[in-house]
């Protein structure tokens, strides 16, 4: 497929989504880029939130692993279903009762300054680890269709898709991403469903028979009872996930506070969780047809995992199903970057500069560019490590296995927090979050030895239990929290 004809697609794309910046961007005020004005429709949240949620590494990865894992993603999926309600019924009322620019300001408020702080420096990390690996993944595959023929260095590949994010966010944030990621979601889901029809209709599949040939193919199972894939291990993974990578990250709730009110984010939480899971059916099915497509063809397709997708994609079923991949990708990657963007600087802003202290606000609207500038140029760096590290596993896999570490003392804080009435020695906490992915990491590498279990994603439930434990330990008198 022509390099011209993959670029000017892309061109034609982020033409779009700078008018659309331009449209909302027109106020440059801290509300609009931190909280949209609280103006947000929750019904637009809602699906806007599916891209973001969903990003380019569900669209590569989630199709290649079921090779190997069928569709046992389903089980962490309906981990993901009652994690989100349990984010709406518990932490959203909090939230919007604290009225909070940025979610670790309960932390503040809760336990002291050094948890507050600690509790944001864990959210940084975790969302600059996360943005990076979904942008690396859309990197690698426009490096492989488009750059690597032209000489182009990867590490320009980088820089203009960092660039292409920072145009259309730098302005108003939060307030124009709610609408850019509901264009992109809305192209993903087309993207992905295009491509389920062009490969079944190379392979003469109608819709009846399609359903057929994917349930009845050796990748179609869906529930496991032993290993790494066991049911439970799956299942209450995933509502942790969901309650660290939603409700506990301020990228994804600051969507949810940018709604007009605290019933409005329930219902964006209540409906966006049900089209998840529908909408993860389809990603593992898209992943079921590739294979069954890639063994099909002469000689048949040897690409895995997270190169599968693009490898049949972009390699003999015409220009059609490569413009859509490349489209789908694209808009999948960039709804969940951008967000991030917006996000790791409004919670430096907030946060760690305590930048609402000051009364000047062109000098904080300054002070806030330079800082989205500052996390741009971090991606671009935390990029150009993951590619010298070369992962060879699924990237989906990296994601969830990162997160275990990096959010699991954000999950004891809370749970903490929510669930006695202690106050602890503010200053000791971040010892305590600071040792608490060693001790995880230690106790995972030797969890088969000693008591003959391997942890899988479960890794984030044991890192927030030895944080609670910790905050135990430094637990002074009894309190209550009269918020």
């Amino acid at each position: 497929m022509s390099s011209i004809l993959i670029i000017s697609v892309i061109v034609a794309y982020f033409v779009l989504l700078i008018f659309i910046s331009y449209i909302t961007g027109k106020s440059d005020s801290n509300d609009s880029f931190f909280v949209g004005d609280k103006q947000s429709p929750w019904y637009v949240v809602a699906f806007g939130m599916l891209g973001a949620t969903l990003s380019g590494i569900t669209f590569i990865s989630i199709p290649g692993k079921v090779i190997d894992n069928s569709f046992s993603y389903m089980q962490l999926t309906m981990g993901f279903f009652f994690g989100y309600l349990i984010i709406a019924l518990v932490l959203i009322p909090l939230y919007y009762r604290m009225n909070l620019t940025s979610i670790y300001g309960y932390l503040k408020e809760r336990f002291g300054n050094s948890s507050y702080k600690t509790g944001a420096s864990f959210f940084l990390l975790s969302r600059v680890m996360g943005a990076s690996l979904r942008l690396y993944v859309v990197a690698n595959v426009l490096q492989m269709a488009v750059f690597e023929a032209w000489g182009v260095p990867y590490v320009i590949t980088v820089l203009i898709t960092i660039l292409l994010i920072w145009v259309y966010t730098f302005r108003s944030g939060i307030k124009t991403i709610i609408w850019t990621d509901t264009l992109q979601t809305l192209f993903m889901l087309l993207a992905v469903g295009s491509s389920i029809y062009l490969i079944s209709d190379e392979l003469n599949l109608g819709f009846t028979s399609l359903i057929t040939k994917i349930s009845e193919s050796e990748y179609s199972q869906v529930f496991f009872w032993e290993g790494d894939k066991h049911f439970f291990k799956q299942f209450f993974a995933g509502i942790f996930i969901a309650i660290v990578m939603t409700g506990l990250d301020q990228d994804m709730m600051q969507k949810n506070l940018s709604c007009r009110s605290k019933k409005d984010a329930q219902k964006n939480l209540y409906w966006f969780s049900g089209a998840l899971v529908i909408v993860n059916l389809v990603f593992l099915s898209l992943g079921a047809l590739l294979y069954i497509y890639a063994n099909q063809t002469v000689p048949p397709v040897e690409a895995k995992y997270d190169e599968l997708f693009p490898a049949i994609a972009l390699g003999g079923l015409g220009v059609g199903v490569g413009l859509i991949f490349i489209l789908g990708l694209i808009a999948a990657a960039y709804s969940s970057a951008d967000s991030a963007l917006t996000s790791l600087t409004t919670s430096f802003c907030v946060d760690i500069l305590d930048f609402e202290k000051e009364g000047d606000q062109k000098k904080q609207i300054k002070t806030r560019k330079m800082i989205h500038l500052m996390f741009s140029f971090i991606l671009l760096v935390v990029i150009l490590i993951f590619k010298k590290l070369n992962l060879d596993r699924s990237v989906i896999d990296s994601l969830f296995t990162l997160a275990g570490y990096t959010y699991g003392p954000l999950l004891g804080l809370y749970a903490f927090g929510m669930t006695t009435k202690w106050t602890v020695k503010d200053k000791f906490v971040p010892i305590v979050c600071l040792l608490s992915p060693f001790i995880t990491y230690y106790i995972g590498a030797n969890s088969e030895a000693w008591f003959d279990y391997k942890f899988s994603f479960e890794l984030l439930i044991l890192n927030g239990a030895i944080t609670f434990v910790g905050l135990l330990v430094l637990r002074k008198n009894s309190f209550s929290l009269n918020k």
